[in-house]
């Protein structure tokens, strides 16, 4: 199933040269980064790696689609931390990604924070556009708050 917007409000431009080895900036230049490959996929690991920007792309777009649910359900969830782990292994002739998300939610029990990180996953744009080919866990852990 393809998800596509009925409208584009915001498109994000960069320009990549050099692939793992290599240099990524935003249009905007904003983000500007060193691009290598990790230690365990025998590069220099000095730089940032496509993984690690995915995780992190991931895990804001998963926390907003936290908040937002969570606020429809009465729940603040701003002071969530959500924990992004991008595999990255051998797939048939190339290779392919699994993501791994854990969500700590303040002031909720596990149940709870379970429902609510199932539900930002069906609403999260990363989580669309990636739903039927890459595995991706979703766990939600309450926090006690003091």
């Amino acid at each position: 199933m393809t998800n596509t917007p009925t409208k584009i409000v915001y498109t994000a431009n960069a320009s990549i040269t050099g692939g793992r080895q290599g240099h990524g900036r935003s249009e905007d230049g904003v983000l500007d980064v060193e691009l290598t490959a990790a230690k365990e996929m025998g590069g220099p690991g000095t730089g940032t790696n496509p993984e690690q920007l995915f995780a992190v792309g991931y895990g804001a777009c998963f926390q907003s689609a936290l908040a937002g649910v969570a606020k429809k359900e009465g729940v603040d969830a701003s002071a969530s931390v959500v924990r992004t782990s991008v595999g990255l292994g051998p797939e048939g002739a190339s290779y392919a990604l699994t993501v791994d998300l854990v969500a700590e939610i303040p002031g909720v029990d596990d149940a709870t924070a379970q429902r609510l990180v199932d539900a930002a996953h069906q609403n999260c744009p990363y989580s669309k556009a990636v739903r039927g080919n890459v595995p991706v866990t979703v766990t939600g852990r309450g926090v006690a708050t003091a």
